[in-house]
């Protein structure tokens, strides 16, 4: 039986996985936020077979956890869970250590099947080409409305825009099948030196 620690904020969801997972087998522990999850490693000194992470947990972020986890069980194979989805966020999650990155929502059956996946994730290259507009200018509206925690109006004040031009920029959010391709240009160029 493998021993999970999920880490969501969201009481609701985080409640629905453990339960899930438990039915799937696993014995499965949970935390809400960074804190949490760090006194839950002090705590258990037994190893873990993974851990699945929110990136964003209220004030902390989930990547920051990734160092830690991995101190406290080397094998553990820890999966990212985000709301959206974004290159940036991806290469920094496999560099600092995660296993995989998933985009919510993401089934039980995904979030299992990223877990198991046998070649443990690299770290992904650059892309010999740059990224279009579109996403560029999706990943920067994501940056910025996550640095003002969600709050729409702040986000679209920092970016000169108004509100409502903000929310229909957001309705084209690129979709799942878009940003695995892009993600695959990225992992799959050759010519990237990771140094």
């Amino acid at each position: 039986m493998q021993h999970l620690l999920v880490v969501e904020d969201d009481t609701a969801l985080r409640t629905q996985m453990q339960r899930l997972l438990a039915r799937r087998g696993f014995t499965v522990d949970c935390a809400a936020d960074a804190a949490g999850c760090l006194a839950w490693l002090t705590q258990h000194p037994g190893p873990l077979d993974a851990a699945i992470l929110d990136l964003s947990l209220g004030e902390d972020n989930g990547l920051d956890l990734i160092e830690p986890i991995l101190r406290h069980s080397p094998a553990c194979r820890v999966l990212v869970l985000t709301g959206y989805g974004s290159i940036p966020t991806a290469v920094t999650a496999t560099r600092r250590g995660a296993h995989n990155y998933l985009t919510k929502p993401a089934s039980l059956d995904d979030i299992l099947a990223a877990l198991s996946h046998q070649d443990v994730a690299t770290t992904p290259a650059l892309p010999s080409a740059p990224p279009s507009l579109e996403r560029l200018e999706w990943e920067h509206i994501q940056r910025v409305l996550d640095d003002h925690d969600g709050n729409i109006s702040a986000a679209a004040r920092t970016l000169g825009i108004h509100r409502r031009t903000l929310q229909r920029r957001l309705k084209k959010r690129p979709s799942a099948t878009d940003y695995a391709r892009d993600y695959r240009d990225y992992t799959d160029d050759p010519s990237h030196d990771p140094s």
